[in-house]
């Protein structure tokens, strides 16, 4: 019989246990560690630790522009004077601009899609931020969308629905994809850093 199944362990640790087990990845016993590290921590250090999980989900917020993560309403990246307005790069996640900006291969701007289209899983283009995206365009700075998506074959469709809907502006933008550096099925935040580096590098238009 396991520690859980034993009517002795206390009610409080199960709850923390249970909690930390509906983060990804994080099974019971790896859970159990957590909670038990916790309990051997100053009181103000584990107080601090909560609240900022508690603050996270109350007061972070989405820009107003491109719908990445921010502590403003405009995030660092666009209010950036110094980044490149004529280019966006369109990405499916928060992790996606993290992943390429690490690689400090791009100065343009961002657009977070909020996901990919997956008639599967009852995602269309009005759950996304494609209506954004087209209103951003028809201001007319930009010259370039990069299209930063994975390479599933949603990622593909997705791609493919952004690329009709903005040719249908009729605007001289320039429509590129991120090389094939990252093979076909790949999902972009799992790139290696190297690799997505040269794929934005090499990036090649978008195939009409």
């Amino acid at each position: 019989m396991s520690f859980f199944d034993s009517p002795f362990h206390p009610v409080l640790l199960q709850q923390a246990v249970d909690s930390f087990t509906r983060l990804p990845g994080v099974g019971k016993r790896t859970a159990l560690r957590m909670a038990l590290w916790l309990l051997k921590q100053p009181q103000e250090d584990v107080e601090r630790f909560g609240a900022s999980f508690i603050r996270l989900r109350n007061e972070v917020k989405y820009c107003t522009v491109c719908s990445m993560l921010s502590d403003t309403d405009i995030c660092p990246i666009c209010s950036e004077p110094k980044r490149d307005k004529t280019i966006i790069c369109v990405v499916e996640s928060i992790r996606d601009v993290m992943s390429i900006e690490q690689t400090g291969q791009f100065r343009g701007r961002y657009h977070v899609l909020g996901g990919i289209i997956s008639p599967i899983d009852g995602i269309g283009p009005n759950d996304l931020t494609i209506e954004a995206l087209l209103q951003r365009l028809r201001i007319g700075e930009t010259h370039e969308v990069l299209l930063a998506l994975s390479t599933t074959m949603e990622g593909e469709t997705t791609s493919f629905y952004l690329s009709k809907q903005i040719t249908s502006l009729l605007l001289p933008i320039r429509i590129t994809t991120i090389a094939r550096g990252v093979g076909f099925g790949d999902e972009l935040e799992s790139t290696d850093e190297l690799t997505l580096a040269r794929a934005i590098q090499n990036r090649q238009p978008f195939p009409q």
